[in-house]
């Protein structure tokens, strides 16, 4: 008696043919009061009785948007008895005239939905970035790419400073040794890092990591080679930290002649070109370089950047 009453209850819901009619239209489509109202070519006072009703017997959910509220048929979230219900009454109701012509009014809404969002691209094509910046920021576009990153990823960041590669990386990837050389450039990484488990940080020197023989699967080099007396040794150690068919990513300078900086900011080296890059890293024991000078952001002041990416072999 107890599996019957359920059963029968649906049932008593579900046999109303407008009912029956609004599930076949929401069966793989959100739409809203308005929308079903075209669809179903009944007055909305109607169509939101019905709704109700159906709501009330968990076979329609709903979702605010804004300012409007679309309808579903949650077949997922519907029980097995629930879901064989509806097998039965939708082979039987989907072929009815009735039916047929909702399809046919359903396909017209989606394609204005369509329409709307296409004009909407062919009006903004020339202001897209700039709308896409205000809504959203300038770099609105990269951080999502760090989802491509292997989660099981162990990541060096070399000559970590203040930890703002650490921070972006850690979300994505399974451990982040974030190392550097002075102690108040720590300071500050740690204050950031603390509340990331997966990050720990560690004072060293590139020239001497505090990290074992492959114990990395990535060694970020961002901003730091410039700083170092002999890139190749650097290079060097971070293919001892590296395992063998991990990867190197080195970002810094493109040659300038921004001598200033060598007294101002401590630079050792005024950029670096794409031939030294390629013969340091093969040197020390990486292969299958690839070399990208970046975009320039506009007004910036500092020189034109590239990234290096290489594999250990």
């Amino acid at each position: 008696m107890n599996t019957v009453v359920p059963v029968l209850d649906r049932l008593s819901v579900v046999a109303d043919a407008f009912r029956a009619r609004t599930l076949a239209v929401l069966a793989g489509q959100e739409l809203t009061v308005s929308e079903l109202c075209r669809v179903l070519q009944l007055p909305q006072s109607t169509v939101s009785r019905h709704l109700k009703l159906l709501a009330d017997a968990s076979w329609v959910a709903s979702r605010r948007e804004g300012t409007s509220r679309y309808y579903s048929l949650p077949l997922d979230d519907l029980d097995p008895s629930q879901r064989q219900l509806w097998t039965l009454i939708h082979a039987q109701v989907s072929q009815t005239a009735e039916a047929l012509q909702d399809q046919a009014r359903l396909k017209s809404i989606i394609a204005e939905r369509r329409s709307k969002s296409e004009a909407f691209f062919s009006s903004a094509a020339g202001q897209w970035d700039r709308l896409r910046a205000e809504l959203f920021g300038r770099h609105s576009h990269l951080p999502p790419l760090l989802a491509l990153l292997d989660p099981t990823w162990v990541v060096g960041d070399l000559g970590c400073g203040t930890g703002q590669v650490s921070e972006a990386l850690a979300p994505f990837v399974g451990r982040v040794v974030a190392v550097d050389t002075s102690g108040q450039m720590l300071e500050a990484a740690r204050a950031r890092l603390g509340h990331l488990p997966n990050v720990g940080s560690r004072p060293g020197t590139l020239e001497r990591l505090p990290l074992e023989d492959g114990e990395l699967d990535v060694g970020l080099l961002i901003l730091v080679l410039h700083h170092t007396a002999d890139p190749s040794r650097v290079l060097a150690e971070a293919a001892r930290v590296i395992r063998p068919g991990g990867r190197v990513l080195v970002a810094d300078m493109l040659p300038h002649d921004h001598d200033e900086y060598r007294q101002t900011m401590g630079h050792v080296w005024l950029g670096f070109s794409e031939r030294q890059i390629e013969r340091w890293l093969a040197a020390t024991g990486f292969e299958r370089v690839r070399w990208h000078p970046l975009p320039v952001e506009p007004g910036v002041k500092g020189p034109g950047l590239f990234a290096a990416v290489a594999v250990r072999r």
